[in-house]
């Protein structure tokens, strides 16, 4: 097995994984250290070390508030120990492969985590990579700066370096991307079949790296899980990126906030402290994330990808079940009704037959997912184009055990994509392993080849996944009953889908 690498910086030694046939390399340095001087800039480039560099063990996550100290529901599922390290210095990578040898030019994920940009680490338990690298797939997990280590801007940070004023955890990750291809081959990778893929802050990660146009070329396909954000019924300011400006002033009042007056003191200060000021900040103040700073993202990267101003390649993306539903209140029928009007115009009347005839609920009128209509007026878009690229529809919608009866909660499919279900504390059963075996499997073949059809391991067939188009409207839901095909999108997803569609069109891309 592949258990030494030789890579730009030095050698690693790794460890066979619990499958021997796996080697586990962690905690790999792909840039210095962001600290000091090299706080709030582009990273830069690793130090070499001399001999033999064990890659054990994780590094420290990023600066973020305590994991496992909350009672909510991902503080009782993944984020579960308070005494995880912790240190400014975290620029650091892990790669799991199945290769023998480095010749052998394997496909290879690059995964970035979830976590609104604030928290999150590779070290989660559900990113195990082993299950994906015993498919055949080299598995790289990049670490990067959250929250106002990662996402601030000043006015200060500007002036001294325009190439670079902003964006700094999403640096980190195209940095990690980059150190990818230099290195890959040394595990067994191909350079040339890369797939990046991200759920939720990750799959937003994802889609602002296809929007960047300095990363053309160097990924060949996407994977975007519950990460494209757009409601039919309002607009979330917190997905829609800031403008430079617009940050650089709430930079200014966080200067403040901190008791400094100039980017050298802030500088000097103590990374805990600027994360606990930040989390009382934050109780009053947006918090920080991708801001549209003229350089590593020029727009907003939803609306990038649905005018085709970005990397173009296969894409599957999708959603859970009950993440994030939306609905407009049925309780006043004259407030409902200028509502409509307000958000659907010359459509409203549309809109509200829908809702009358199909729609309503206990809680109110029409509760649908903005994360599904977005996705598909995403994939609406590539499919009116000449040379359309394929895009794969989800929807998981099992029953997940447990007394707390959770529901399809956001995040939660990540168990099944890694096939990572016995981390977990929940029942899990026959049913929800044999989901996951199918999931992973999709999920590995479209890493290997855009394309997520193909076998299981016992040699038959998996049910045919057709791509999302104008025309199919094609889903696999994935359910109680395993990986289910499903053509026809009901008419009123179909409504608020081409509404996404329009609003956030602005060129006619079949010209």
């Amino acid at each position: 097995m592949l258990r030494i690498a030789k890579t730009e910086n030095g050698i690693l030694r790794g460890l066979p994984a619990a499958d021997p046939r796996v080697t586990s390399f962690k905690g790999i340095p792909f840039a210095a250290p962001p600290t000091g001087q090299n706080r709030w800039r582009a990273p830069q480039p690793c130090a070499d070390w001399d001999g033999v560099r064990d890659a054990f063990e994780f590094a420290p996550i990023s600066v973020q508030d305590t994991p496992g100290l909350g009672t909510d529901i991902y503080c009782r599922e993944w984020h579960v120990d308070p005494e995880i390290p912790m240190s400014e210095d975290c620029l650091y990578l892990n790669v799991w492969t199945p290769a023998k040898s480095a010749d052998e030019r394997l496909p290879v994920l690059v995964w970035f985590f979830g976590g609104g940009f604030q928290w999150g680490y590779t070290a989660e338990m559900e990113f195990d990579g082993e299950r994906i690298a015993r498919r055949g797939v080299v598995v790289v997990s990049v670490n990067y700066r959250l929250a106002a280590l990662g996402f601030l801007a000043h006015p200060e940070i500007t002036a001294s370096q325009p190439d670079a004023p902003a964006n700094f955890g999403s640096l980190d990750q195209q940095a990690g991307l980059r150190w990818t291809i230099r290195n890959i081959t040394a595990f067994g990778g191909d350079p040339s079949n890369i797939t990046i893929a991200g759920q939720s802050a990750g799959g937003m990660s994802v889609m602002s790296q296809m929007a960047c146009e300095a990363n053309n070329g160097l990924f060949q396909r996407a994977v975007v899980m519950s990460g494209m954000f757009r409601s039919p019924y309002m607009k979330d300011p917190f997905v829609i990126p800031k403008k430079l400006s617009e940050t650089e002033r709430a930079g200014v009042e966080f200067f403040e906030f901190l008791g400094v007056r100039s980017l050298s003191e802030a500088r000097g200060l103590d990374a805990f402290f600027i994360r606990d000021r930040y989390a009382e900040y934050a109780k009053t103040h947006p918090r920080f994330a991708i801001v549209v700073d003229g350089r590593f993202c020029v727009e907003d990267p939803y609306i990038a990808f649905i005018n085709g101003r970005c990397v173009r390649v296969p894409v599957l993306s999708g959603n859970t079940a009950d993440e994030f539903l939306g609905s407009i209140d049925a309780k006043n029928e004259g407030q409902r009704n200028a509502r409509a009007i307000e958000i659907f115009g010359d459509k409203a009347g549309e809109f509200l037959s829908f809702i009358e005839a199909s729609a309503r609920t206990d809680q109110g009128y029409a509760a649908v997912s903005g994360i599904e209509c977005a996705v598909k007026a995403a994939f609406l878009s590539e499919d009116k184009r000449k040379d359309s690229k394929p895009c794969y529809y989800y929807r998981f919608s099992p029953g997940i055990p447990g007394d707390d009866q959770p529901g399809t909660f956001h995040s939660v499919d990540l168990w099944y994509f890694f096939e990572t279900l016995s981390k977990s504390t929940r029942p899990y059963r026959g049913k929800h392993y044999d989901l996951a075996r199918q999931m992973c499997d999709y999920w590995a073949n479209f890493i290997k080849t855009g394309d997520p059809n193909g076998t299981t391991d016992d040699g038959s067939a998996l049910p045919v996944w057709v791509p999302f188009t104008a025309k199919t409207s094609a889903e696999m839901v994935f359910n109680d009953n395993g990986s289910v095909p499903s053509a026809g999108t009901a008419p009123f997803i179909r409504f608020l889908t081409e509404h996404i569609y329009n609003e956030n069109m602005g060129e006619d891309i079949c010209s």
